[in-house]
C-alpha cells in the first residue's frame, strides 16, 4: 500500500467504525464553522459550548479566504488548532463547479449590458478552465484537515437542467476519477441555484456516475425550496449507501420560520433504521448580525430533537 491509498485508508476507517453506531446524538452533529464564529477559535469555542466533536469547514471565519485556498503551512496550523481544541473536520465545503457551465444559459434571464455578459462569460470559462487545479486545492485542504469528503456542485442552474445533464455529467465524471485517486469522496449537494437541486436530481446523478467515491451532501431545506417535500418523499429517492453527509438549515430547525420549517425527528429515525454513518451540520444560513446567536439556537435545538427521541 502506497502512501496515498494508506491516506485513504485511514481517512475512511472513522466512517467505517461509525457505521456500528448510528444513533444521531451530540457526538454526530456538527456546524460550519465561518457561520459559528468571527475567528477560528470561535468556532472551535461554538463546538466546546455545544460539547460537539465535529465541525464542518468552508471560509476562514474572519477572513476573505477560503480553506482552500490557503499555504501548506496555514493548512498544518490550522489543523493543530483543530486537533488541539479536541475537535476534527467532518466536511469540506468547496465551491467546486458552483458557476454557469460555458455554452449553457441561466434558468433566469439575467439584467446585464453588453460588457458585463462578456466580463461574466470569461469569469465562468476560466473557472471552468481550471476547474481540475481547483479541485486539487480542495483537496489537498481537506487531506490536511483530515476529512475525506469534499462538496461539489453540478453548475448553476440552466434554462433546461435536463438536456445538459449529459455534459455535466462528462465533467463531473473525470474530477471524481481525480478524486478516487486521492482518496477523496466527492460528494454533490443539492443546491437551489444549480442543476441538482431536488433528491430525484441527486438519484439522477448518482445512478449516471456510478463510483464508490461519489456520493450525496443532502440538504433537505433546499428540496424543499423548489416544491420537494424533503421526507419522506424526496428522503426515499436517495441511494443511502450513497449519503456521506447531512446539512440543517437553521430556518429549518427554528419553529419562528414557519415556511422553512422541517421536522427533523422522523428524518433522524430514518437515518438511524438506514445505517447513516456521517454526521449532521449545521449550515445556519440566517444572515445579518443575528447568525452566531441564530447557529446557537438551531444547535440547542438540533441537540433538544436529538436527545429527545431518547
Amino acid at each position: 500500500m502506497n502512501r496515498r491509498e494508506l491516506l485513504g485508508a485511514s481517512l475512511l476507517l472513522p466512517f467505517s467504525l461509525g457505521a456500528k453506531t448510528t444513533k444521531i446524538d451530540r457526538n454526530r452533529l456538527s456546524s460550519v464553522t465561518d457561520e459559528s464564529g468571527k475567528t477560528p477559535a470561535e468556532g472551535i469555542a461554538f463546538a466546546h459550548k455545544h460539547g460537539l466533536k465535529w465541525l464542518e469547514v468552508r471560509a476562514v471565519p474572519g477572513a476573505k479566504k477560503h480553506y482552500a485556498d490557503m499555504t501548506a503551512e496555514e493548512l498544518k496550523q490550522a489543523a493543530k488548532e483543530f486537533k488541539d481544541g479536541g475537535v476534527r473536520v467532518s466536511f469540506f465545503n468547496s465551491g467546486q463547479c458552483k458557476f454557469l457551465l460555458p455554452g449553457t444559459e441561466p434558468q433566469k434571464p439575467r439584467t446585464e449590458t453588453p460588457e458585463q455578459r462578456t466580463t461574466r462569460l470569461a469569469k465562468d470559462q476560466l473557472a471552468y478552465d481550471r476547474r481540475e487545479a481547483d479541485l486539487m486545492k480542495s483537496i489537498r485542504a481537506a487531506q490536511a484537515l483530515g476529512t475525506d469528503k469534499v462538496r461539489v456542485f453540478a453548475f448553476l442552474r440552466t434554462v433546461d437542467p435536463g438536456k445538459d445533464m449529459q455534459r455535466i455529467v462528462d465533467v463531473l465524471g473525470p474530477l471524481v476519477k481525480i478524486s478516487e485517486k486521492e482518496g477523496i469522496r466527492l460528494t454533490l449537494e443539492n443546491e437551489v441555484a444549480c442543476n441538482v437541486a431536488s433528491c430525484a436530481e441527486l438519484a439522477a446523478y448518482m445512478k449516471a456516475i456510478p463510483s464508490k467515491n461519489f456520493g450525496v451532501n443532502w440538504d433537505a431545506l433546499n428540496g424543499q425550496h423548489v416544491k420537494e417535500t424533503p421526507f419522506p418523499e424526496g428522503y426515499k429517492l436517495i441511494p443511502k449507501a450513497k449519503l456521506w453527509n447531512v446539512q440543517i438549515k437553521g430556518k429549518s430547525v427554528l419553529k419562528g420560520y414557519a415556511t422553512d420549517w422541517i421536522d427533523w425527528a422522523p428524518i433522524f429515525t430514518a437515518l438511524e433504521k438506514d445505517g447513516y454513518a456521517g454526521q449532521v451540520g449545521l449550515e445556519c444560513h440566517i444572515f445579518g448580525s443575528e447568525q452566531i446567536a441564530k447557529s446557537h439556537e438551531s444547535m440547542i435545538e438540533m441537540l433538544r430533537i436529538a436527545e429527545k427521541r431518547g
